[in-house]
């Protein structure tokens, strides 16, 4: 084995196992925990950084837990809403906070920027493509025998004439030294005349790409109106719950302190006190219970804005509108119609078409293209011999010689594809594959919309139905309460009839709150479903 085999092999076996050295920054087994390496603020760190930010006693917990990193909760922590002091938040402005502050709206408009972008860069294909170059260089050489020489100042002038053409062959056949630079700059252009509308094409997918793009921008904003809307009267509908739950446990302390009162007068018994006791006792639990249901509906409301969960926001009571119970129902021809400016479908719609002209820019890749290209030179030389033998009586002869030449060319053609071993048949039936999906997704897409429009309209047609029914039965419930509690005081009805009349009276309350706010949410959700839900007006008016 030859010395440069000793110092190769070595070199090979080291470079392999720089390729497998990473793997020991993995989890090294699939059952058990990877221990990442961390800086001082708890951020994780690749394991080659280790000793720049030492540990500092940092200990990671046992089990499949990760290190608290709190840059990355400021790095991305949402704006707080402050609260003007005494004022409660409509909805409409709740939406406009939305609008500006989720970060949804960010990113789909710069989707929709840089679908538009696209198209600007797709249209630059119509331009003739400008290339500019410059070469440059150096050359010496020295050798010791000599192979020509130049006899008289003749030929040194045939020399100087001949210019740089004959550099390198008088480089060659001199018997001295010599030393050259030269320097070469060329624009060329490329412009592609005619390709059997490939061009069109491949725009026309990227403007039908840009305009999905532009309405799913304004899906998104609906889809935030909608989650704040229906954040919104889940909220709404917590704190009411809370409200009628409070009142309920007023009642029940007002049927207890009759019993506790009738005892002392000797005409109850303890089993009435300990049962009045027990509802107000199931009362002070539902309303802990309705008290954490409200500052959920809190959070879910501020994330559904997109401001920090910390914000404290009072929002307007809005239990006591009326609502419409007209039951007015949908034609085929509003659904049709409701279904066409839908964003989802509008969007599949402009997916389709941009796939059907992938299509078309796929099958011009069979014709032939017609081309324009051209190129301008301009070249410089300088070349310096030395120990020219024969000129002159200096023993070391110097001869020095320059050129510059300006050169163009022009050329245009057409170019056939005759084979590429089936690839341009395999990209147009990729393209026709994705044009039917895209067809088959629009389909769907319609279908879905269909049945989401008519499911929301019977939610709505439900939910009025059943406000109207718990709206009787509160009324019923309410006159059942006042009379069995009025005659239980009087001493004539029984504590059980009481305690019934105010648990039917609670369910009803809560069932007739229920279906109120159930019937905005409702309306709120036929209006998204219609994609009609364009603002914030809109959304507050729902009902």
């Amino acid at each position: 084995m030859n010395s440069r085999a000793v110092f190769t092999l070595p070199c090979i076996v080291l470079l392999a196992g720089c390729a497998t050295s990473e793997l020991a920054t993995a989890p090294q087994s699939p059952d058990r925990p990877w221990v990442p390496t961390t800086s001082e603020s708890g951020a994780i760190i690749s394991s080659d950084q280790g000793d720049r930010h030492p540990h500092h006693g940092l200990v990671l917990p046992e089990g499949f837990t990760l290190p608290a990193n709190k840059d990355a909760l400021q790095h991305a922590q949402s704006p707080e809403l402050i609260a003007r002091q005494d004022h409660p938040y409509s909805l409409a402005e709740l939406i406009d906070v939305a609008q500006s502050r989720n970060p949804e709206t960010r990113r789909s408009w710069n989707a929709a920027r840089d679908a538009a972008l696209a198209v600007g860069i797709t249209k630059s294909i119509y331009l003739p493509q400008l290339t500019a170059t410059v070469v440059g260089g150096y050359s010496h050489s020295h050798t010791s025998d000599s192979n020509a020489s130049i006899s008289d100042a003749g030929a040194v002038g045939g020399l100087i004439n001949n210019g740089l053409d004959n550099l390198d062959r008088y480089t060659r056949n001199n018997g001295g030294g010599g030393s050259g630079s030269g320097e070469v700059q060329t624009l060329g252009m490329q412009w592609l005349l005619f390709d059997f509308g490939k061009r069109e094409a491949s725009i026309e997918a990227a403007r039908q790409v840009q305009i999905a793009s532009n309405i799913l921008f304004t899906a998104s904003h609906q889809k935030i109106i909608y989650g704040v809307t229906t954040a919104f009267y889940t909220h709404a509908a917590a704190e009411t719950r809370l409200r009628l739950l409070r009142e309920a446990l007023v009642n029940a302390r007002r049927v207890q302190a009759a019993a506790e009162a009738r005892l002392k007068q000797g005409q109850g018994t303890i089993v009435d006190v300990t049962q009045a006791q027990q509802i107000t006792s199931q009362d002070e639990l539902r309303v802990v219970q309705a008290e954490g249901e409200v500052e959920n509906t809190r959070l879910a409301l501020m994330t559904a804005m997109g401001v920090s969960s910390q914000s404290q926001v009072d929002t307007m009571d809005v239990s006591g509108r009326t609502l419409s119970l007209d039951d007015g129902r949908l034609t085929d021809e509003m659904v049709k119609t409701a279904v066409s400016r839908r964003p989802d479908v509008l969007a599949a719609y402009a997916t389709a078409r941009a796939a059907d002209s992938r299509v078309s820019a796929a099958k011009s890749e069979f014709l032939p293209k017609v081309f324009l290209s051209g190129n301008v030179a301009y070249t410089t030389g300088r070349l310096a011999l030395s120990s020219v033998p024969g000129i002159g009586n200096d023993s070391n002869p110097t001869l020095n010689l320059s050129s510059n030449r300006f050169s163009s060319l022009i050329l245009g053609g057409i170019s056939v594809p005759v084979f590429d071993g089936g690839m341009r048949a395999a990209f147009l039936k990729q393209a026709q594959n994705q044009s039917d999906s895209a067809n088959a997704t629009l389909q769907q897409t319609v279908n879905e919309a269909v049945r989401q429009v008519v499911v929301a309209e019977n939610a709505v047609h439900t939910s009025l139905s059943a406000y109207t029914a718990s709206s009787r039965l509160k009324t019923a419930a309410q006159t059942s309460f006042k009379a069995a509690f009025t005659a239980y005081r009087s001493g004539v009805g029984s504590i059980t009839q009481a305690t019934i009349a105010q648990n039917g009276l609670l369910d009803a309350t809560i069932s007739q709150s229920d279906a109120y706010f159930a019937a905005l949410i409702a309306a709120t959700s036929l209006a998204f479903s219609t994609g009609s839900l364009g603002g914030a007006s809109e959304a507050g008016s729902a009902d």
